[in-house]
């Protein structure tokens, strides 16, 4: 806002270039135009609005009052117009000027740009021969690097071959003197008795000693004789001799120092001599010294307390626990003695692991092997140790204790630190002797541990006969256990047995085959003790039979006898029947119990055998399991023949002596027929029902089924048997019918069809005592099976003369 228009406008209007620069705003520059006219504008169009009342508004902004005259609603819009177009005017002549400005701006950048690119050109040139210059002075100064380098390889070469010239002649003055006369030590440099530059005497001797002991060497292998190298290497022996002498006395002298400083714990000291030491033998000495020297290596006391410790007062009856903890003890001692003689290592030898190695090494081979063979004193496979005193099994424990708990310590050393050392192996290597051995002695102890019960059960068995004043002491000597039943109890015990060795083979057995040998042959005497137990329990059972049935045939008589004899018989024979029928029981008793004790072994055998054993050798076992039980099998299936033997003989007693002739020939006294089964026929299915009881709970799968079908087989053979003595009436046969029928009911529960079938053709056939004559032929037609034994049924009708039924039999039979 600076120059005045000469325009029509009132207020002066300036627009300069400034006011379009920075942050422009056009609002902001109209309202700086604009606002000087408006307010008077407003004020004007106020009071215009008051005072137009009945006033006209003309589309173009005038009003028309009263008279028709037109008054502007604007009054200051022409002064807007001018100031607007004095703006745009000025708007045009600083767009000309800014204009000419860019146009000689872009003639100047034009011209500087020109010049730019010159200067750039020439500096490029510049640039271009800079570099140049510098690649020439890099060259040039690798050049001289690789010469300078050259020459200080040559001065590091005649540096290096002037020390090694002097210290050549060093050494040849102090082979010299070392040479001067033998065993004469006296005459040496002080460098040889300085304490001050042991390490440094060290050195050199040995230096001296090797190169002399190969000039030694040499000469003696290109002289081409004995005589020319001795005179050859005269001198040089005489060097190597005192050079030998002198290294001994050194290596003793540092050793002497070595031991006073460990006893005082001078370990900086100990450190030195070392060092010094590390350069004879590569201190193999020193660190063997240094080992040999631990108190645990020399103290016998120490050795005594580890066996106290261990064993106690008590030795080896101490049991396998307190063996078990005493060697934890010992071994934690010993684990923490190596571990502070570690931290002395690590802090004076220079090759540690090497003296780790070696002290763990003497720690395996001497402290624990003396307690390992105070505790696995091989016990004798001829004079057994007797069980009382632990036997072979105490033995067992303790190598399995003792293995386990050591097997332990060296992982323990492993981990605290012992070089190149296999501690793991040096410790299997302990144990090497007893593992060879060990299948014999594991089965050696079964056998002995079985021995050892018969040998109890024995004693038992004994004791309990003379008490119960059974039997007498002579025939307890030959059968001390023959009323000795089966248990499961004494089964379990030899599974636990095996199962223990078994754990010991997984210890002891490393490799595979190995370990399916050991358990194969441990489990057969498992196999082998359950094989002999069940089966002299059984063997034992059957003697019981065999004694009743020899009570029922001391008892048998003949028909003429007195009443008085014939009653003390009968007594006796009741006795004889009911030691049958216990024996009976008893037998019943103990196939059930091996029956439990097989399941036991089989059991034992999927869960614990069969995973540690391959194919092969799980085909193989099971063979030998098979072979075992089927032995087993085999006596229980003697007895039950016996049984059955036992339970028919009875029921043949019980007919015998129940039957009567008049059971089935009522007589004709007008009563009416008897339908209750026979006395004979109830005792006989009472003694049925009582005695297999027992088997019924004891027998199981196809052993029962088979028991029942024989026992059925016999009982059918025995009552058509029985009832060939007898005569029958009609009455008489349907009493027969009777007793039939209670026999089949009870014969039913056997769950046998074969034999529920034949006690229906018993039914049937006591048809032919009931029956007319003239209807036997028609009674069999359609059962032509039994017409057999019909035949023999209808021999037995007591009317079978009288009714003249020879040739109706002789017909009936032809026809079938």
């Amino acid at each position: 806002m600076g120059s005045p228009k000469a325009s029509a406008a009132i207020f002066p209007l300036i627009l300069d270039i400034e006011d379009f620069k920075g942050d422009f705003s056009f609002d902001a520059l109209f309202g700086g135009l604009v606002n000087e006219l408006l307010p008077s504008f407003q004020e004007d169009d106020a009071d215009a609005a008051d005072g137009a009342g009945g006033q006209d508004m003309f589309p173009n902004g005038t009003l028309r009052g009263p008279q028709g005259a037109a008054t502007p609603m604007f009054p200051a819009v022409e002064e807007l117009l001018a100031l607007f177009k004095d703006s745009c005017k000025e708007l045009v002549d600083l767009r000309e000027q800014i204009d000419r400005r860019l146009q000689n701006l872009k003639k100047e950048v034009e011209i500087q740009d020109s010049k730019h690119r010159k200067t750039l050109a020439e500096l490029e040139k510049g640039v271009d021969g800079l570099h140049q210059s510098f690649q020439r002075l890099d060259t040039r100064i690798s050049s001289v690097g690789q010469t300078a380098a050259k020459i200080g390889d040559h001065l590091q070469n005649a540096d290096s071959q002037r020390k090694t010239a002097s210290q050549t002649i060093e050494l040849i003055k102090y082979l010299m003197e070392f040479n001067s006369s033998p065993g004469d030590l006296m005459e040496l440099s002080s460098l040889f008795s300085d304490d001050s530059r042991v390490a440094e005497a060290a050195s050199i001797a040995q230096k001296l000693r090797s190169f002399a002991e190969e000039d030694v060497g040499t000469q003696g292998i290109n002289m081409p004789s004995a005589v020319g190298a001795a005179n050859a290497s005269r001198g040089l022996e005489v060097a190597v001799a005192n050079l030998q002498d002198y290294c001994n006395e050194l290596e003793n002298r540092l050793l002497s120092r070595f031991d006073t400083a460990s006893q005082r714990l001078e370990l900086s000291t100990m450190a030195e001599c070392a060092k010094i030491l590390s350069q004879f033998n590569r201190g193999t000495s020193a660190m063997q010294h240094y080992v040999a020297s631990r108190p645990m290596f020399i103290d016998v006391e120490v050795m005594n307390t580890d066996i106290n410790l261990v064993l106690g007062d008590q030795g080896l009856q101490a049991g396998p626990n307190n063996v078990a903890r005493g060697l934890s003890t010992l071994y934690k001692e010993i684990t923490e003695t190596v571990r502070k003689e570690a931290a002395t290592i690590m802090a004076v030898f220079p090759s540690p692991n090497d003296v780790m190695s070696i002290l763990v090494q003497r720690v395996l081979e001497q402290r624990v092997s003396a307690i390992l063979d105070r505790l696995l004193e091989k016990p004798s496979l001829v004079n057994l140790p007797p069980v009382n005193q632990g036997g072979l099994l105490l033995y067992l424990r303790i190598f399995a204790v003792a293995y386990d708990k050591t097997e332990d310590l060296a992982r323990e050393l492993q981990s605290v630190g012992c070089g190149d050392l296999d501690a793991e192996g040096l410790t299997e290597s302990l144990f090497l002797s007893h593992k060879d051995e060990y299948p014999e002695y594991e089965q050696a102890s079964l056998n002995q541990l079985y021995q050892s019960k018969m040998e109890e059960l024995h004693v038992e068995a004994q004791q309990q006969s003379e008490s119960m004043g059974t039997i007498s002491r002579s025939k307890a000597s030959v059968s001390p256990s023959a009323g000795q039943q089966i248990s499961v109890t004494i089964v379990t015990e030899f599974v636990r047995w095996n199962e223990e060795a078994i754990s010991r083979c997984t210890v002891f057995s490393s490799q595979p085959a190995t370990l399916a040998s050991n358990v194969r042959s441990v489990f057969a005497c498992l196999l082998e003790q359950v094989s002999q137990y069940l089966t002299g329990g059984l063997e034992r059972a059957r003697e019981s039979l065999n004694e009743a049935a020899a009570l029922r045939d001391r008892f048998v008589i003949g028909a003429s006898v007195s009443r008085r004899v014939a009653a003390a018989a009968a007594s006796a024979a009741e006795a004889a029947a009911a030691a049958g029928e216990s024996s009976f029981r008893s037998f019943m008793i103990a196939v059930q119990r091996c029956g439990s004790s097989v399941a036991i072994l089989q059991q034992y055998f999927s869960n614990a055998i069969s995973r540690l054993l391959p194919p092969d050798a799980h085909a193989a076992s099971l063979e030998e399991m098979g072979t075992a039980v089927s032995s087993v099998e085999g006596a229980a299936q003697k007895g039950l023949q016996q049984c059955i033997d036992t339970v028919m003989a009875e029921v043949e007693r019980l007919l015998s002596s129940e039957q009567k002739t008049t059971d089935y020939r009522s007589p004709d006294d007008g009563n009416a027929p008897d339908h209750r089964p026979t006395n004979a026929c109830m005792r006989v299915v009472a003694y049925l029902s009582r005695v297999l009881e027992s088997a019924f709970s004891a027998l199981e799968g196809l052993n029962k089924q088979s028991f029942l079908t024989d026992l059925g087989n016999r009982l059918h053979k025995g009552l058509l048997s029985h009832w060939q003595k007898f005569t029958f009436s009609p009455s008489g046969g349907l009493r027969l019918k009777r007793d039939i029928t209670e026999y089949g009911e009870f014969v039913r529960s056997f769950s046998a069809p074969s034999i529920d079938e034949k006690f229906e053709l018993l039914g049937i056939m006591a048809n032919v005592f009931i029956v007319a004559p003239e209807s036997l032929a028609s009674l069999f037609e359609g059962t032509p099976s039994i017409r057999k034994d019909a035949s023999r049924f209808i021999q037995l009708r007591d009317d079978f003369k009288t009714a003249k039924l020879t040739a109706m039999l002789n017909s009936f039979m032809s026809n079938s």
